[in-house]
């Protein structure tokens, strides 16, 4: 409600209705109050939902009657300050329409103005330091409008009527261009009075700088970002040596749909998601004919592509002409940066120029990535755009104020109180100090802005994580542990305003079971509340622990020893597919460690499956990104083929168990004959997705049930997801997915959230 001109809308609707009142910003939301006879007020609330401004987001609308004071004009009133805040954020916007006209307008005063904005569209969440929103409470509070722009301001028929970013080149943010030390590179400094009007500016340098091959900084709406040409293989090659990202494909940026479109193949679904305003990253086909350097995404059938969601984003793709890489400004396993000392220190042996500006960023956020599955959204990083949109909660939602420390991947946090729960941005992997106080800056940020003071804390049940430890060092709350995978079964259900019960299929990398092992491959019986794991993947050792996950070969080796005649001491042969690529020695070792259990802890992950066969094809005996190996196996399948290899599903002790041993030694005797590597993907894929629609099926006629939950990391691939979809709906069966938060680790502190409310609600 707040910062998407809803007051002036009011007062304009007000004014045309011939009503008198006022109407304001306060810590809840948007009040009014509007006096006149009984006709316009009934049209008044008719209208004031239907017609609300395009970023408005109404949970609801109530209305009081009062007796009439005689008021006999209508006015915006000042917002009250130093009451305990309940109202939404709005998320940051695209630039709309009107503004675009504007920026490439020459006879506009705000012509090649990197910063214009309005009422609907522009920096919100990244901007705000508190609520309500005003201009005072946001980081253009050092930036005191010029005259012309006070005047729209406050004008309630103009479009930046109360505007709180307002700006323009007299008063607002500027741009600068640095070289990699930080100095101006005074020769594109544009005259003072001068920052466009067709004259050599900044941003247009910084696009000739793009053209030439540089590798550019660039701060935009939620960081910094790493630029160069897609199409310049010698330019990518360098971002990725420079930035230590060796396999991981980079996110694209495309003027528009046209030419976004000449990248990637475009449904109706991936254009709508591409043009919201929201402009998240959009996973879609490559196309053969893209004029893609082959290093943007190696072994990758798909592009991740946006289109510009900021002024200076338009003005850079229109000076370049072309497509442009532009990936999360840091080096690998970092955050992002964000504030201009940190860039120009972290990013000055990456970038040649940095293109910086003034306007202060308050909240780092990275860029969301979405793709279209089975006609719907699916995320794979909710963040800018979206964020900090409230999530509701089931039921009564939670009875005190809560926080919810997710896990450790992807890490996300939430917090909650009574029917909201608010998700945070994406933050990355809890590896390092430096991603740890990000995450703590952002709880802070978080609790500030919603005014919420936790009294319950929920974490994962790893005592390890650090999100854990963080938790468990929270004074004077209440602690709810919450096993992993049941947390992503709550999570898709509580997004779904749903309680349970339901089958879950939950498979993932790995998760702290509730058994004291390694889970990720599970089949869930569960509600809000509680859960039984009625079924799992059969569990292997994980040779040599986590080394294993960055060494796919050591899982297929587990694989091959546990597929074999157990009664052997034999050593499985290193397959063909992995000759000059192990070290024989290695792999005896490794064979060792998996038969004797030292160092090697029980695991029934999926995604460990899938690095295995990923593995045992030669695809990827070693990864550099996690989900390397399970991508570059799905890109590999072969559209045509239609076999599968056969998962025995057999019950013990009332679970069931998805038993792949079979399977792996027709795997294995496939490779050694010769059979290609996308035939043997494309049969494993069909075989994971048969098995997984039996069991489900199974459970559910068992547990009387309709429901089924598909969730998980692992459910981020394309043809799984699909298949299985596909697969339980022809069985009868109401499928739920992720669609509001991603299946992965990201969405587990919504989950954990959920199940925290739940418990402590009775």
């Amino acid at each position: 409600m707040q910062g998407v001109g809803f007051r002036p809308y009011v007062y304009r609707l007000a004014r045309e209705l011939g009503l008198g009142g006022w109407v304001l910003n306060d810590a809840r939301g948007v009040m009014a109050e509007v006096e006149g006879g009984a006709g316009s007020v009934a049209r008044f609330l008719e209208r004031v939902g239907r017609e609300a401004p395009p970023l408005a987001v109404l949970e609801r609308i109530r209305a009081d009657e009062l007796p009439p004071i005689g008021a006999g004009s209508f006015q915006i009133l000042p917002s009250p300050h130093g009451e305990a805040a309940d109202a939404p954020v709005t998320p940051d916007s695209a630039p709309c329409p009107d503004c675009l006209r504007e920026l490439f307008d020459p006879a506009d005063r705000r012509f090649r103005y990197p910063f214009i904005n309005c009422t609907n569209c522009g920096p919100r969440f990244t901007i705000v330091r508190g609520v309500p929103y005003d201009r005072l409470l946001t980081t253009m509070a050092a930036f005191a409008m010029c005259p012309a722009c006070q005047a729209e301001y406050d004008d309630p028929d103009d479009r930046r009527f109360h505007a709180q970013p307002n700006a323009c080149p007299a008063c607002g943010p500027r741009v600068a261009l640095l070289g990699a030390g930080g100095v101006p590179v005074d020769r594109h400094q544009p005259p003072d009075h001068l920052f466009g009007n067709g004259s050599r500016d900044v941003v247009a340098a910084a696009a000739d700088a793009l053209c030439d091959g540089a590798i550019l900084a660039v701060k935009g709406v939620g960081g910094y970002h790493l630029a160069c040409r897609a199409d310049d293989e010698a330019a990518v090659a360098r971002l990725r040596a420079r930035k230590c990202r060796e396999d991981k494909p980079f996110a694209l940026m495309a003027a528009d749909l046209e030419r976004a479109s000449e990248l990637v193949l475009l449904g109706s679904d991936e254009q709508e998601l591409l043009a919201s305003p929201e402009r998240p990253i959009v996973l879609a086909p490559r196309r053969p004919t893209a004029a893609v350097a082959r290093a943007v995404a190696p072994r990758s059938t798909e592009l991740g592509v946006m289109l510009p969601y900021s002024p200076l984003h338009h003005l850079l793709l229109a000076g370049a002409g072309r497509p442009l890489v532009m990936t999360s400004g840091n080096v690998s396993d970092e955050p992002i940066a964000y504030r201009d000392e940190d860039a120009l220190s972290r990013l000055g042996q990456i970038a040649d120029l940095f293109v910086v500006h003034d306007r202060p960023i308050e909240t780092r956020t990275d860029d969301s990535v979405v793709r279209s599955v089975a006609g719907a959204r699916a995320f794979l990083r909710r963040s800018r755009g979206y964020v900090p949109g409230a999530i509701g909660l089931p039921g009564a939602g939670a009875p005190r104020p809560l926080l919810a420390c997710g896990a450790e991947l992807k890490s996300t946090f939430c917090v909650a109180k009574g029917a909201r729960a608010w998700v945070s941005h994406h933050i990355g992997d809890l590896h390092n100090y430096e991603t740890l106080r990000s995450f703590a800056d952002g709880v802070e940020h978080f609790q500030r802005l919603f005014a919420v003071a936790p009294e319950i804390v929920a974490h994962d049940l790893h005592p390890e994580y650090l999100s854990t430890k963080y938790a468990l060092e929270r004074d004077g709350v209440q602690l709810v542990g919450v096993q992993h995978h049941h947390a992503h079964l709550a999570a898709c259900l509580a997004e779904h305003g749903l309680g349970g019960p339901a089958i879950g299929a939950i498979f993932d990398g790995t998760g702290y079971g509730a058994d004291g092992t390694v889970w990720g491959g599970e089949l869930l019986h569960g509600d809000l509340d509680s859960f039984t794991r009625v079924g799992s993947l059969q569990a292997v050792r994980l040779p040599g622990g986590e080394r294993a996950i960055k060494q796919p070969w050591r899982m297929a080796g587990a694989w091959l020893l546990a597929a074999g005649d157990r009664g052997s001491e034999d050593t499985p042969p290193l397959p063909a597919a992995l000759l000059n690529r192990v070290d024989p020695a290695a792999w005896r070792q490794v064979i060792g460690l998996a038969r004797s259990g030292l160092a090697s802890p029980v695991t029934s992950s999926v995604g460990r499956l899938f690095d295995a066969v990923a593995a045992l094809c030669g695809i990827c005996p070693e990864v550099n990104y996690e989900g390397q190996a399970a991508v570059e196996l799905e890109a590999a399948c072969d559209p045509h083929e239609r076999r599968r290899y056969p998962v025995a599903l057999t019950s013990a002790g009332g679970s069931l168990l998805l038993d792949p041993r079979e399977m792996i030694g027709a795997i294995a005797a496939d490779v050694a004959a010769g059979v290609a590597a996308g035939a043997v993907a494309s049969r494993f894929h069909h075989a994971v997705v048969h098995a997984t629609v039996d069991a489900c099926a199974t459970l559910a006629s068992r547990h009387a049930t309709e429901l089924v939950v598909l969730s998980g990391g692992v459910f981020a691939n394309r043809r799984l997801l699909t298949g299985s979809i596909a697969g339980l709906r022809a069985a009868g069966l109401r499928v739920l997915t992720p669609r509001r938060l991603p299946a992965g680790d990201g969405g587990i502190s919504y989950g954990q959230a959920a199940i925290a409310a739940a418990r402590t609600s009775s």
